[in-house]
């Protein structure tokens, strides 16, 4: 049994989720969303994203962590902002000593849903199937725990081309 963290950067919301897998299966740990409050400074709201993700890493004890990857929007100040908070979802995990993927969007609904051009609605359903007694608040929380579901699948390929293990 393996335990995954998932997280989808933002610097108002940072989702994120924890799942855990074996073999095929996966199972819903925990999941949840870091706020900042956007009258702080950008420094200071990436230290509070940094402090709450240092201490869901140290509670949870994932082994492995997902980011998603930035995609950028026609806001130049905002995909730099968007940035900073990716930034801190990197870097946390890899000081705690992490191993760290990332994975685009379309990858990630591809993954979940079976089409790259999954609404976020279609994605949100997919991971309450995938991961029942999942309570999600938030689509950020959603989309955390789909970056995780789709890590561990990849994982799941990964390991099995390592076996030399050939799929049907």
């Amino acid at each position: 049994m393996i335990r995954l963290i998932g997280i989808d950067p933002g610097l108002r919301f940072m989702g994120w989720g924890v799942i855990e897998v074996e073999g095929n299966r996966l199972r819903h740990i925990a999941d949840g969303v870091l706020a900042t409050d956007s009258a702080d400074s950008v420094p200071q709201r990436l230290c509070t994203l940094h402090e709450g993700l240092k201490n869901l890493i140290e509670n949870f004890a994932p082994v492995e962590a997902a980011v998603e990857e930035t995609y950028v929007n026609r806001n130049g100040s905002s995909t730099l902002k968007l940035g900073y908070a990716r930034g801190v979802a990197l870097l946390v995990p890899a000081l705690a000593g992490l191993p760290v993927s990332e994975y685009g969007a379309m990858a990630v609904k591809r993954s979940v849903v079976g089409t790259g051009a999954a609404s976020k609605e279609q994605v949100t359903m997919m991971v309450r199937r995938l991961l029942p007694g999942a309570i999600i608040k938030r689509a950020d929380a959603s989309d955390a725990l789909a970056v995780a579901i789709c890590h561990a699948h990849y994982r799941a390929s990964a390991c099995r081309v390592v076996q030399g293990v050939r799929m049907a």
